[in-house]
């Protein structure tokens, strides 16, 4: 059983190291304590991007941080899908974790399907980047302490690597500002022309805009696009726009 004041100690010294590759050290090393034997630590790709130029760490089998290369990582594996649409941490083990290997490369590279355990930490804090930790091992522990300690520490770990530079939010296909302002204020109801009259710009600017993000988003309309623009970071319902 953990102890509360292990949690916080841990979690504590992700603020005084004082480079990216000792902080996701301190991160690995804190999985492979539950019984981690693969972990990656990757950032999560917009819609027809590649994951490998977002991954942090990768000790995954076959897959090597310093060997990866693009096309390594499905950026449509089930459990990197999953990590996108949730906002908390998710764990499978046994028949739950054969499922997930159905849809999901990195699940069977990990070890034979059902026999592994995963804990997934989806990060949607830092909004628009997203990133994602995920820990296999047959002996990897899954119970509610854990847990709860893989998430603090997974979301200390990216605090102090945005403190220190080595993370800057940005991913290849984010929207630009005046982007996300125009699917916004479309998601909150609003219409072109009144868009235009809050920004001060044409309606056909407007038009441009989302176009511009559909695009980006792979959308085919502009219902689409606002749905993809949430699930992929690029706006929130909250608060609310006035």
């Amino acid at each position: 059983m953990l102890i509360a004041s292990s949690i916080v100690a841990e979690a504590d010294r992700f603020r005084d190291l004082p480079d990216g590759p000792r902080v996701l050290d301190h991160l690995e090393s804190q999985f492979h304590s539950f019984g981690s034997s693969h972990f990656l630590a990757t950032g999560l790709p917009l819609p027809g991007r590649a994951v490998e130029p977002l991954v942090l760490r990768a000790n995954w089998g076959d897959l090597r941080t310093e060997r990866l290369h693009e096309g390594s990582i499905d950026p449509n594996d089930a459990i990197l899908n999953q990590a996108i649409a949730c906002h908390r941490v998710f764990t499978a083990s046994g028949e739950d974790e054969a499922r997930l290997a159905e849809g999901s490369a990195l699940a069977r590279l990990a070890g034979p399907p059902g026999q592994m355990r995963l804990v997934v930490v989806p990060l949607q804090c830092f909004r628009p980047y997203q990133a994602v930790v995920i820990a296999a091992g047959r002996n990897l522990a899954v119970d509610t302490e854990r847990v709860l300690a893989a998430d603090i520490f997974a979301v200390e770990a990216f605090r102090r690597l945005f403190d220190l530079g080595v993370l800057s939010g940005e991913r290849p296909g984010d929207l630009s500002a005046r982007e996300r302002r125009v699917v916004a204020l479309s998601a909150a109801g609003k219409t072109a022309n009144q868009i235009a009259a809050d920004l001060d710009i044409s309606r056909r600017t407007v038009h441009a805009h989302l176009q511009n993000a559909s695009d980006k988003l792979k959308s085919r309309n502009k219902t689409q696009t606002v749905v993809e623009a949430l699930r992929y970071g690029q706006i929130a319902v909250w608060p609310p726009l006035t």
